[in-house]
């Protein structure tokens, strides 16, 4: 973990926003950081926290009094971190019990009660609706992290309660120099590490330690290179192979969904040195004619889709049946 903000990748907008909230004094009591998986959002709500509470009382933490010391190592007793029993639900009684109860207990040692929540996306409406009661009237000195991969999941009433602070995507480029100058990657893997990553740090971080990388890379080709010409049942089969490579399934559709764009981006420029899956030119030019502009947008959607369903945990089979069959249709 970091110390500061000065090791942070990228979201400059960000940390400009967080410094000048802390150094005039104007801190919200409730934010949503909204952006993808590994975009850097728990990075940075930690660094905020770690600044709030920080006994030097600067707009960058210290990283070294006993406060930032206790949030690095989260052992710190007045920042909580939101849990949920239930895998892909967090209930009414999960705010109830860590947040509801809790938050009339003034901080014990920093100035500020601090409630961490990550993927915030999946309370449910009850949960939501119990939280709402607590940010409606919060006391002063209690702050509310949400962070979450789709905002949309959250009701407008708590949206309008938060300040949102949104992680964009990085550029190509500020990814491929962290990869060589910080963790050491070779120039090709960074580049091919950086350009899966669709502009997101955690991504290239967990494509450069995947043992797997190239293996899966060569099954979601070979799958696709094919695909009209398969018969359902093969191509669960060969998603199933895939999966067992610890990769989670929405990473494995991420690379699916690269394969589109690239197509979407020939058709649309037929420029080569753009596309992401370079040694494929020949599949990705032949499909670019084979498919419509129509055809591509509703297989992206239909990508888009399967995430979310898994994410509410839809039948796996069920799921890839209706995708593949959405990519099959001509």
């Amino acid at each position: 973990m970091m110390d500061g903000f000065k090791g942070v990748i990228g979201h400059k907008e960000i940390i400009e926003y967080i410094k000048n909230a802390i150094k005039e004094d104007k801190v919200s009591h409730a934010y949503i950081f909204n952006g993808r998986k590994g975009s850097g959002k728990k990075t940075l709500a930690k660094l905020f926290a770690m600044t709030l509470e920080c006994e030097e009382h600067e707009e960058e933490p210290c990283g070294k009094c006993a406060s930032c010391l206790q949030i690095k190592g989260e052992n710190h007793p007045d920042v909580i971190k939101v849990t949920h029993e239930k895998p892909n639900t967090i209930t009414v009684d999960d705010i109830r019990v860590q947040i509801n109860n809790t938050v009339g207990i003034k901080p014990y040692k920093g100035p500020y009660k601090i409630y961490i929540m990550d993927e915030a996306n999946l309370m449910s409406e009850q949960a939501q609706n119990a939280l709402l009661k607590t940010l409606e009237e919060p006391p002063a000195y209690a702050i509310f992290f949400l962070l979450t991969e789709n905002v949309n999941t959250l009701l407008d009433t708590i949206k309008s309660r938060c300040v949102m602070l949104k992680f964009r995507n990085l550029q190509d480029a500020l990814i491929k120099n962290y990869l060589i100058e910080t963790m050491a990657v070779p120039e090709y893997k960074a580049d091919i590490c950086a350009a899966f990553a669709q502009g997101n740090l955690g991504q290239a971080i967990m494509l450069v330690n995947s043992e797997h990388f190239n293996e899966i890379k060569e099954e979601v080709t070979q799958l696709l290179r094919n695909i009209q010409e398969m018969e359902m049942g093969e191509v669960i089969e060969a998603i199933k192979r895939s999966t067992t490579y610890k990769l989670e399934i929405s990473d494995y559709l991420d690379l699916i969904m690269v394969w589109y764009r690239d197509i979407l981006l020939y058709k649309a420029t037929k420029e080569i040195d753009k596309i992401i899956f370079k040694e494929e030119t020949d599949a990705i030019k032949n499909q670019a004619t084979y498919y419509s502009y129509e055809k591509i947008e509703d297989i992206l959607e239909a990508l888009e889709t399967a995430k979310e369903r898994l994410k509410a945990n839809v039948n796996f089979e069920l799921v890839m049946e209706l995708l593949f069959l959405t990519i099959k249709e001509k």
